[in-house]
């Protein structure tokens, strides 16, 4: 399983100076299995470099499934400008929740809408397939792969996401929340991971408690439940925008006084699953 990072940020893109070793765009990964499936978590604004990538190299068909964690602008903003979605023999899978009693589908088209853009979203020409999920389900993803999802302790609701192929292991828990003790569905998708993904957005346990409502998580609890879930590998990810690379490196430093197996989660990292013993800086 190939992992790569085009956007590890949370809030809002932090372009400029201090943000230029970890990167400054939105939450979006790229996973491409062993059975070649190619699957999208989150599209924020990292999606609009991979779209470039992809477009420039495929030659063919582009076929993606994104996964959708949540409809927070920061994983959903970059989508109008992923470049497959203009392809007309192109077909992407959206997969993602309700929220706030409104389709995944609705809540998508919203942003293809006068004043904030000149073109709808039903003048797409991709083949455009969106499909909701609720906590629990499983989906099955070609012939080697399958995609467990649960429900996040995130205002509004959050999806994580556990990819298991061919005996290798991604979970993916963005935007989370552990207010009385570790959230137990974060667990239960961890559990044995060759990689967890974890929400790292707060910097301090000051600035944590300052917030308990945000559905955040600071860099100790994302050790804590890798420690707890028995992961091999563990990635910090979803940084605050008011963190700088100086900042965020530090915090690297006292994560892996805890769990020394830590990696962060850097636009442009590419990992392969399992890890080798070395790790990537």
């Amino acid at each position: 399983m190939q992992i790569r990072f085009w956007g590890v940020r949370g809030t809002i893109p932090t372009p400029g100076p201090e943000t230029t070793r970890v990167g400054g765009n939105t939450s979006c990964v790229e996973v491409i299995t062993s059975d070649q499936q190619r699957i999208i978590i989150d599209a924020g604004s990292g999606i609009r470099l991979l779209g470039k990538k992809l477009q420039n190299e495929s030659s063919s068909r582009i076929v993606s499934t994104i996964l959708i964690s949540h409809t927070h602008w920061d994983h959903i903003q970059g989508f109008p400008f992923f470049l497959p979605v203009f392809g007309r023999t192109n077909r992407i899978v959206l997969v993602g929740q309700k929220r706030v009693d409104r389709r995944l589908e609705e809540i998508l088209a919203g942003q293809f809408i006068e004043p904030y853009l000149p073109y709808a979203y039903k003048s797409l020409p991709a083949d455009l397939l969106v499909k909701e999920v609720q906590d629990g389900e499983t989906l099955i993803l070609g012939d080697q792969t399958k995609v467990q999802v649960a429900e996040l302790n995130h205002p509004g609701g959050s999806l994580g996401f556990r990819i298991e192929n061919e005996g290798a292991v991604f979970a993916y828990c963005s935007d989370v929340g552990h207010d009385d003790g570790l959230d137990e569905n974060v667990l239960k998708l961890a559990q044995g991971a060759d990689l967890l993904i974890h929400d790292s957005h707060f910097g301090t346990m000051e600035e944590r408690n300052r917030y308990p409502d945000w559905g955040h998580s600071i860099w100790l609890e994302a050790a804590q439940v890798a420690i707890e879930a028995g992961v091999r590998n563990l990635g910090l990810f979803h940084y605050s925008p008011d963190l700088t690379d100086e900042q965020v490196e530090a915090i690297l430093e006292k994560t892996r006084e805890i769990f020394p197996r830590t990696i962060l989660a850097r636009e442009g990292l590419e990992v392969s699953l399992p890890l080798g013993a070395d790790l990537p800086d």
